[in-house]
């Protein structure tokens, strides 16, 4: 089962560095010395494992250079997005450090003639299945939640981001974190369906989180339900961004584009389908793709850079088919289509017009520079249209009438909705999908929850028999 993983560089094309995949064996041994570490963290009390997230928050800082450089590597993230990631991820770790204790707090629960409370506590080792997107974010997002509610986590990070998980996996111990605790895989793609399917029927595991493909989340999820066990599942998204009759215009223009092209458009929460009402489509249009044609597309290590590369080569190809199938259906080609000649795997930011329900473009997620454009009749064709789609993770609307915007909001099926606002990701709110974005609910409370035993006990005062009565109390 073993063989090599390599990484490679998308700016150019070349490898950066290769890996010995694990085999059966030690696989096997890591997960015992993960499952004895995790075993081992949920005795210890919530206030420490809080006070370990405030040291991994100063450690994240420490290390954000060197965290920055590995994901423009080997992903091909901007630098200066890639150094915003780390910081996201000491503020969520800052923010877990602080409500950690508090939100796992026991809950009292008045009942007559006993006392009662709700737990919540550790689940036990989770496996988490992680993307390359945000190769910092995507497991601090999950890894820290789960560690103050005194859990581990294995971690099968993507092949093409190998550097980032065992700098990570070195990163929570210099933290503080036991050694095993936080423990990455080093499994050769060939491997990680079977492999996978095998770690979630193992008792040692006990539960599972997995952000990626509708494809993989399906196999995890099935794989999750024969063995009765929970899942969280994040599955990418097609989300609507939709600008109302009223809204400002060149507000909604710029907003479009960062939360269109943000990580080179490979984020499951980058607007992929801009629905613009008729009454000012036109001047959206033409203030959109004149800000996408002003955008720099270059090196990602230069901080000037908006747009870097695509992670993968077959990634790129995949945009090209979208595009050339749409405009095949009937859309209009308004800049970009076209990927850059030269080494590295570089792709025009590039939008289309006329598109709709039956094109590529709009059915599908589109994980990179390419924006959809749509037009709707009215404000019901604008619902109907953002509603058209399989997803369901977030939603923008933009609108001088903030009531209008949620009334809006609440005809779209959606994990999210955001007001005249790009939708994003925050420690503070709920994070998740619904439809086939997947299920369940990272950060905030109800993440931090997601993987607890939330426990019920009932104590009602010892009433002694009588003597010689031969019976129990009642």
């Amino acid at each position: 089962m073993s063989g090599v993983i390599t990484t490679v560089d998308p700016a150019t094309g070349q490898p950066l560095a290769t890996y010995a995949a694990w085999d059966g064996p030690r696989i096997e041994a890591a997960v015992e010395r993960a499952h004895t570490a995790s075993r081992a963290w949920a005795l210890v009390p919530v206030a420490e494992r809080a006070a370990r997230a405030a040291r991994l928050a100063r450690t994240l800082r420490e290390h954000a250079g060197r965290l920055a450089e590995l994901a423009v590597a080997e992903m091909g993230k901007p630098v200066t997005e890639a150094a915003g990631e780390v910081e996201k991820s000491a503020l969520t770790a800052d923010h877990y450090a602080r409500e950690g204790p508090d939100i796992l707090a026991d809950q009292p629960v008045t009942v007559e003639g006993a006392q009662a409370w709700v737990a919540y506590e550790p689940a036990g080792l989770v496996l988490a299945v992680m993307p390359w997107n945000f190769p910092v974010w995507q497991v601090m997002r999950c890894a820290v939640p789960s560690l103050v509610a005194g859990n581990g986590v294995l971690l099968k990070h993507a092949s093409n981001v190998t550097g980032s998980a065992l700098a990570l996996q070195d990163l929570f111990v210099e933290a503080g974190f036991p050694e095993h605790l936080v423990t990455a895989l080093l499994i050769a793609d060939a491997e990680v369906p079977r492999t996978t399917a095998r770690l979630i029927e193992d008792d040692r595991i006990a539960a599972v989180t997995l952000t990626g493909s509708n494809r993989a989340g399906a196999a995890v999820g099935a794989a999750a339900g024969r063995a009765a066990k929970k899942s969280v599942l994040e599955l990418g998204g097609s989300d609507a961004f939709v600008v109302l009759a009223d809204a400002d215009v060149e507000q909604a223009a710029a907003a479009a584009v960062r939360a269109r092209f943000t990580n080179s458009g490979q984020s499951c929460v980058c607007a992929k389908r801009f629905i613009v009402h008729t009454a000012v489509a036109d001047a959206f249009t033409t203030a959109f793709v004149s800000a996408v044609e002003g955008l720099r597309l270059g090196d990602p290590r230069e901080r000037d850079t908006q747009v870097g590369p695509l992670a993968r080569d077959d990634l790129r190809a995949a945009v090209q088919r979208q595009v050339e199938e749409s405009v095949a259906a009937g859309a209009r080609l308004l800049t970009g289509g076209e990927p850059v000649p030269g080494e590295g795997w570089f792709y025009r930011p590039t939008v289309l017009a006329d598109t709709g329900p039956g094109m590529a473009a709009f059915d599908e997620e589109t994980f990179g520079p390419l924006a959809a454009l749509a037009v709707a009749r009215d404000d019901a064709d604008a619902v109907r249209l953002a509603n058209a789609t399989d997803y369901g993770l977030g939603l923008s609307v933009w609108t001088a009438d903030t009531a209008h915007g949620v009334g809006i909001a609440r005809r779209v099926t959606s994990g999210a909705a955001f007001v005249n606002a790009v939708v994003a990701s925050d420690p503070r709110l709920p994070f998740g999908g619904t439809k086939r974005s997947g299920y369940g609910r990272e950060l905030a409370a109800a993440g931090i929850r997601e993987f607890t035993n939330t426990r019920t006990y009932w104590v009602s005062p010892f009433v002694q028999a009588a003597p010689g009565s031969g019976v129990c109390a009642p």
